[in-house]
């Protein structure tokens, strides 16, 4: 089935539930058993739930996975994966990457003794020099976020499998729509399905999909003994979300080129970071690697922080809020937002300046959004 029937139907099946066309929420937290010693085929909800299932089978299917697992945020999803490694391990990881991830690395992890070394991944050389120095993994975000730089997936993969890790992609800012990372020889995906996946702005929630069944196991392992799922309530509505995902990143990515392209044009604006645009040092990957751009980006302003603060002021559509990949469209400033939890030191090397700001352009007119933004530059 091509993605659109997948994102509607894979998973779910009437007949497993009275003959409901939509998969129900099934808000229990235990099953009968058959008998003595013979539970059915779900016994308790933190060890599997059947809506649950319904959408690790979806984004399994969507992603081309063998197996796939929904966590109760993206955090959980990733904390989960972590737990994978022992005291000693080390992770190579792109050293431009989410603020919430580096936390949790640095803040959870490195007491533990599983250690990430920052890297450019986009240097392949200096990837073969850090994984001949022992490495138990590769973490990929593509494009990062929020810098929107893309690293090669086949080439990080192939690497990391010739030096035995694994290769693990964030796939958040694109979802399977728009880019498929298994399909490039990466071991593990992982989603916040908070954005794009669910798109509506009302719930919290992660995902892991594999293609190896030994992965799958011990995953599946870790989801249950951690209790790191999502609940029924919160994967019916990651579900319905799915089911318009196709449509909506259409939307997302023409308004978000749309406003990409204006933005390279105003006078106040310093840099476009979107690798849809030719200005982009990685356009040509983005060709290779991905269907389409999703719908966030970065730009800089001219002025420095107090005109990126003047202009953040100035808007009305456009929300002043974290988060990113629902209906509406929001605007940010990772350095006091979603990187404040990094330290300025390294915010510096990752190229974090205080005029950068982070939009995630949602499915409002888009004469509207350019309206709102242009409004909102005068101010600068």
């Amino acid at each position: 089935m091509k993605f659109k029937t997948l994102s509607i139907h894979a998973g779910h099946r009437s007949g497993d539930h009275q003959g409901a066309v939509t998969t129900p929420i099934y808000q229990t937290s235990t099953f009968a058993f058959r008998g003595v010693n013979q539970p059915g085929p779900f016994d308790y909800s933190r060890s599997g739930n059947p809506t649950r299932k319904v959408l690790e089978e979806c984004l399994a299917a969507l992603e081309g996975g063998a197996a796939g697992f929904a966590f109760g945020t993206g955090m959980a999803a990733e904390t989960t994966l972590l737990m994978l490694f022992q005291s000693g391990d080390t992770i190579l990881v792109h050293n431009d990457l989410y603020g919430g991830t580096y936390r949790l690395f640095e803040t959870a992890f490195r007491s533990k003794g599983i250690r990430a070394r920052y890297i450019d991944l986009r240097d392949s050389g200096g990837l073969e020099a850090a994984l001949a120095e022992g490495a138990a993994a590769v973490w990929i975000e593509s494009p990062t976020n929020p810098l929107m730089n893309l690293v090669d997936l086949k080439q990080t993969a192939d690497a990391a499998h010739r030096h035995g890790a694994l290769a693990i992609c964030d796939n958040t800012f694109l979802s399977p729509y728009f880019q498929r990372p298994l399909q490039f020889g990466v071991d593990i995906v992982v989603h916040s399905t908070t954005k794009y996946i669910n798109g509506h702005s009302d719930v919290v929630g992660g995902a892991a999909i594999v293609n190896r069944p030994d992965l799958a196991e011990r995953i599946g392992f870790l989801q249950n003994a951690l209790g790191t799922c999502a609940g029924p309530q919160d994967c019916f509505l990651v579900l319905r979300g799915i089911k318009t995902l196709a449509l909506r990143m259409e939307e997302h990515n023409r308004n978000a080129l749309a406003v990409a392209q204006w933005l390279s044009r105003h006078p106040k604006i310093e840099s476009v970071l979107h690798p849809g645009l030719e200005s982009h040092p990685q356009h040509r990957l983005a060709l290779q690697q991905m269907r389409g751009y999703g719908g966030t980006f970065s730009f800089r302003v001219g002025g420095g922080q107090e005109a990126v603060f003047r202009m953040l002021a100035g808007v009305r559509i456009f929300t002043l809020a974290e988060s990113l990949g629902g209906v509406e469209s929001l605007i940010e400033h990772p350095i006091t937002m979603t990187h404040a939890s990094v330290p300025e030191e390294f915010r510096q090397r990752m190229g974090l300046s205080p005029n950068l700001i982070r939009i995630s352009v949602g499915l409002e007119d888009l004469d509207d959004l350019l309206d709102d933004l242009s409004v909102a530059l005068e101010r600068v």
